[in-house]
């Protein structure tokens, strides 16, 4: 235990200076770009990845929910992992296991293997976005957190901008499998920038306990239930036995779940912390934050190839409003809650550019002037910009110290949970809402293709097929009515995440307004070790003193009944 002088002279060393920080920030932000630009590169060039690889709309939202399902449920995993391990070791853990999996994808020859690659890829990501924000609070604490973020929104720059961009110019120069190899150079410089700069504060070293019964039925819940909001009303009806089974099994698991957490030494999700308000309410609003956050990045790319007939070069620059407005929200966000230390306001305006943004993008049409559609996407962008990394701080300006990093990663975890369902729920609603309608327009299909003489068996083979259509690359008459059916399929799908919007502004609004600390969560360890020694011996010091005292008492009485003798036998 530390003596009262050993943990003041630790809380009275100097705070790191801003090289330091910088310097230990340089791996750490170089890694977060590997895995952004991993999934970024890839995003614009899903369409055509899809449509080589014959897969249909539920294997493009399969590629998506597979890496945000393994992110989802590793995301507490590897929190509750960093709270009993090195962390430094964690994190570069988690890049390779990114990176190897991300490179052997470009190697998939059809969608499942793709889907297999892309749920091991998540499994890295959920360390990954985990472990950063729990190494970020060793080193900055919340108040000066937000001087640092212009460097976050450079990196997120480069990866969200250009990204796409690249994975476009790749795509249409060099074939879609080299997206997947972009990333393996800056992998390794991560690497090696990390084990030469960052230098995590040692933690006290205790038992572990893992909880794998709890890591089970976890997995079980999650999967079970995203496997059949995706596959229900295509390979079985909604109402049916099968439904049943699945969506009674995701129940089970999760009240097993729940019972294992409550009574398991080392809990994966600590029950207990849904006792403080802050990261309730702070969960609740990440839900709706997920699913603006992926639905958009996965639904946007869509809409700009199936609805409006771009190749992936030109959806990569029609996405870039919806990122402006979430680099310029967080970095000036950031900056503005570090001068004023106040966090509230902002969110509750990102959490009303939330539900404008996810609104106004339901009413697209393959036609609406593209100025309007950059102000709903850049609305969105800035409403997303507001809340992600917000909500995560305020959760770890409140949590204790010890368990900061499965509060940091429960809040993380819940964001991509919401994203998982959100991406389900809303490929499954794509998926059944064009299936509707070319149905209705069966009869407009039919003349289109009768009017392209040889061409017609081809392009009627091809829409048979069910594989997910290359809308750019059709005759014209039969490329309209295609764009028409995939924006209303889109916008219905957008419609999806308005409640969830609401919800989480709701939220927002009764958070609780604590003042951000200026600690950082290693000087709160040590200060509360600090108390806990001062405490100790402050205790220690009135025993002796109870004792002292009562000793005093026992002498006294002695001293006077040796008296009272001598003067009774004078």
């Amino acid at each position: 235990m530390s003596t009262p002088s050993s943990a003041s002279e630790e809380l009275t060393k100097p705070k790191m200076t801003h090289r330091q920080v910088l310097e230990a920030l340089s791996g750490l932000l170089l890694a977060m770009f590997v895995s952004m630009l991993a999934s970024t590169v890839v995003s614009t060039s899903l369409p055509v990845i899809i449509h080589d690889l014959d897969g249909n709309q539920t294997a493009f939202t399969w590629v998506i929910t597979a890496t945000l399902l393994t992110t989802a449920i590793s995301t507490p995993i590897w929190g509750k992992l960093a709270d009993l391990f090195n962390r430094k070791l964690l994190f570069q853990i988690a890049i390779v296991i990114f990176v190897l999996a991300t490179a052997a994808a470009g190697f998939s020859q059809d969608t499942t293997t793709l889907i297999a690659f892309r749920a091991v890829q998540g499994i890295g990501a959920g360390g990954i976005a985990a472990l950063s924000q729990v190494l970020m609070a060793d080193i900055i604490s919340p108040r000066e957190r937000g001087r640092y973020m212009g460097l976050f929104g450079a990196v997120m720059a480069v990866a969200t901008v250009g990204g796409p961009l690249l994975g476009g110019v790749i795509t249409d120069t060099l074939g879609w499998r080299w997206n997947f190899y972009v990333a393996l150079p800056f992998a390794i410089a991560a690497l090696i920038i990390i084990q030469l700069t960052l230098r995590v504060p040692a933690h006290a070293k205790r038992k572990v306990s893992i909880d794998y019964v709890g890591i089970v039925l976890l997995s079980v819940a999650v999967s079970l239930l995203l496997i059949w909001v995706s596959l229900a009303g295509d390979s079985f009806e909604w109402l049916s036995t099968t439904t049943l089974l699945m969506v009674g099994g995701a129940v089970l698991a999760t009240i097993l779940f729940i019972i294992v957490e409550m009574r398991s030494k080392e809990p994966l999700i600590p029950l207990t912390m849904f006792r403080n308000p802050t990261f309730t309410l702070a969960v609740i609003a990440s839900v709706a934050t997920g699913i603006a956050m992926f639905g958009a990045s996965v639904f946007l790319s869509q809409f700009m190839q199936l609805a409006r007939g771009a190749t992936p070069t030109q959806a990569g620059l029609m996405t870039i409003p919806m990122i402006a407005g979430l680099l310029l929200s967080s970095i000036g966000v950031g900056a503005l809650i570090t001068k004023f230390g106040r966090w509230k306001p902002f969110l509750i305006v990102g959490g009303v550019l939330l539900i404008a943004g996810s609104y106004l993008l339901s009413t697209l049409q393959y036609d609406t002037n593209f100025a309007l559609v950059s102000l709903y996407m850049f609305l969105l962008g800035a409403g997303v910009g507001m809340t992600m990394q917000n909500l995560v701080l305020i959760v770890q300006n409140t949590a204790e110290p010890t368990k900061i990093g499965v509060a940091s990663s429960g809040v993380t975890f819940f964001r991509s949970l919401g994203g998982t369902i959100g991406v389900s729920v809303m490929g499954a609603a794509l998926a059944a809402r064009v299936t509707d309608l070319v149905t209705a327009g069966k009869d407009d299909i039919t003349t289109a293709i009768m009017g392209l003489g040889a061409d017609a068996q081809k392009w009627a083979d091809t829409l048979a097929s069910g594989t997910l259509p290359q809308v750019s690359a059709m005759p014209e008459s039969l490329r309209i009515i295609f764009e028409d059916i995939y924006a209303q399929g889109i916008s219905h799908s957008f419609l999806i995440a308005v409640p969830f919007a609401v919800i989480s502004l709701i939220a927002i609004v009764f958070l609780p307004n604590k003042p951000l600390t200026r600690m950082t969560t290693s000087e709160r360890l040590q200060a509360t070790e600090a108390d806990f020694a001062t405490v100790s011996v402050s205790q220690g010091m009135d025993v002796l003193a109870a004792t002292g005292s009562v000793r005093t008492q026992d002498a006294a009485s002695r001293d006077a009944g040796s008296s009272d003798s001598r003067g009774t036998n004078r």
